[in-house]
């Protein structure tokens, strides 16, 4: 296969001269069942296991996907201090990149995966926005030197977090920038762990730079879908969604998420159909839900 290039804003040309794009599914649940063990580091199998982290890229784009993301999500140096790995920051996120890459079709993105630092900026905290910014900073540009074509600051809760790390992506490289944070549903609605609702966190992501914008994680595909249309009807920017396969049970001592490929497949071809611009899976979701969600999506 041959690697795609740093591509700028070419996600977007695409979404507007294509229609929605196909994200990938779960990194996490995946690299669990092929090995990752229970409190591992799953960013340090980037420089340990490669074949096995280029075969679930390789797994996702043969399923459909237009865009895989890297097993960067932990990447940050105080993340990464846990593990005693704070200063393989640059290896791990260049590597991570460098995988995905070498699998891409010609065609096909490159997305680096940025999570939040685990920390809390002070004074609830004790991170400045200087110190917070320049470890964004630091994996970002890894990501952007290994071949990343855009950056996803996903599964955030934190507004003035998600800015700090978009501001980080603007300054640092040209790439598409994506933003997604995760919410859960009481009984006023939805909010992130922080507080923001759907429509905030739509119309802020915008405003501090982020080019595409949404939800992933902590919900299932019928939560996710009223999640999509707050989002969308907030911001006149590209909507992300990538959706748990539902809320893990635990059956005969295994974590098992409920949601089939067919069932997440139906409400994603809705979704579509609402205007939602890139679609995929978060935890629990597979290969084989990818295939089936590109299928519906592609039938027409």
């Amino acid at each position: 296969m041959t690697g795609t290039k740093n591509s700028g804003n070419g996600i977007l040309e695409q979404i507007s001269s294509s229609g929605p794009l196909i994200s990938d599914g779960a990194t996490g649940t995946w690299l669990q069942s092929h090995g990752l063990e229970p409190g591992g580091c799953p960013e340090e199998m980037n420089a340990t296991e490669p074949r096995l982290i280029k075969k679930m890229a390789a797994e996702y784009f043969e399923a459909g996907s237009d865009l895989v993301l890297t097993a960067s999500f932990g990447g940050n140096r105080f993340m990464l201090k846990k593990y005693g790995h704070e200063n393989r920051v640059r290896e791990f996120n260049l590597l991570s990149a460098e995988h995905v890459k070498s699998q891409a079709p010609q065609q096909g993105f490159v997305v680096g995966s940025v999570g939040p630092t685990g920390e809390f900026l002070d004074p609830l905290g004790n991170v400045s926005e200087l110190e917070m910014k320049d470890a964004f900073a630091e994996q970002i540009t890894a990501l952007s030197e290994g071949g990343a074509d855009a950056i996803l600051i996903e599964t955030m809760y934190s507004i003035e977090e998600s800015s700090l790390a978009i501001k980080a992506a603007k300054e640092n490289t040209e790439l598409t920038i994506m933003a997604t944070m995760t919410f859960d549903k009481g009984p006023r609605g939805f909010f992130t762990m922080m507080g923001t609702t759907p429509r905030q966190a739509a119309e802020e992501l915008v405003k501090s730079g982020a080019d595409i914008v949404g939800a992933n994680c902590g919900n299932g595909i019928e939560t996710m879908l009223e999640i999509a249309k707050e989002m969308r009807g907030a911001a006149s920017a590209p909507i992300l969604i990538h959706s748990n396969a539902g809320i893990p049970d635990i059956r005969q001592g295994q974590i098992v998420y409920p949601e089939t490929p067919k069932f997440m497949a139906t409400y994603f071809k809705y979704m579509a159909g609402q205007g939602i611009d890139i679609l995929g899976g978060c935890c629990g979701t597979t290969p084989s839900h990818i295939r089936a969600l590109s299928e519906v999506i592609r039938s027409g």
